[in-house]
């Protein structure tokens, strides 16, 4: 592994359903579950029917792994927010880098992926996230990109027995697409 202040190529691919194993330990591991929206002891069997069920060709989501060196670094999707005809040109984002990644450039890697496959080839208009209001360096990392804070919801969600808050944010493409 590389020293601090070395960046090691940075491969994006989409996700596979034998990436479970490393989902499972990447989203339980002790740094990251707490800053996500989800509940501890994940297993890798309900990653593999997740993966199974995003990777379907009907699907609609995205769902990309960064590596470094080959080995997992992180990941980040965008989904549809819903199925309604007036909410169809929205996602929603989710990303998570593995602590031993942090500040190398996975997440900003992760989101120039995300984002060129939203702006360039899904014609999504708005992309929304919640994140929590402590989480400093994602907040940063979401700004750089467009993202912007359109709310605070306070007592948002459980994490470690307290009430937190997270803000509501989103961006909208830059270019919009237009209907042919």
């Amino acid at each position: 592994m590389a020293g601090k202040g070395v960046h090691m190529p940075i491969t994006l691919r989409r996700a596979r359903v034998e990436d479970a194993e490393a989902f499972a330990a990447h989203m339980g591991h002790p740094l990251v579950q707490p800053m996500l929206l989800r509940l501890p002891y994940t297993d890798a069997a309900v990653w593999r029917t997740r993966l199974a069920e995003t990777l379907n060709a009907s699907s609609d989501q995205l769902l990309l792994v960064a590596e470094i060196d080959g080995v997992f670094a992180g990941h980040g999707g965008l989904a549809p927010a819903g199925t309604q005809l007036r909410r169809r040109h929205v996602m929603g984002l989710g990303m998570a880098v593995a602590p031993e990644h942090w500040r190398r450039g996975v997440g900003n890697a992760l989101m120039l992926g995300l984002l060129d496959w939203a702006d360039r080839w899904a014609g999504v208009l708005r992309i929304e996230l919640q994140v929590f209001t402590d989480n400093a360096p994602a907040i940063a990392l979401y700004r750089r990109h467009g993202f912007e804070i359109e709310g605070t919801h306070r007592a948002y969600a459980l994490r470690d027995g307290v009430y937190a808050d997270v803000h509501a944010m989103a961006r909208l493409n830059p270019q919009p697409p237009r209907p042919a």
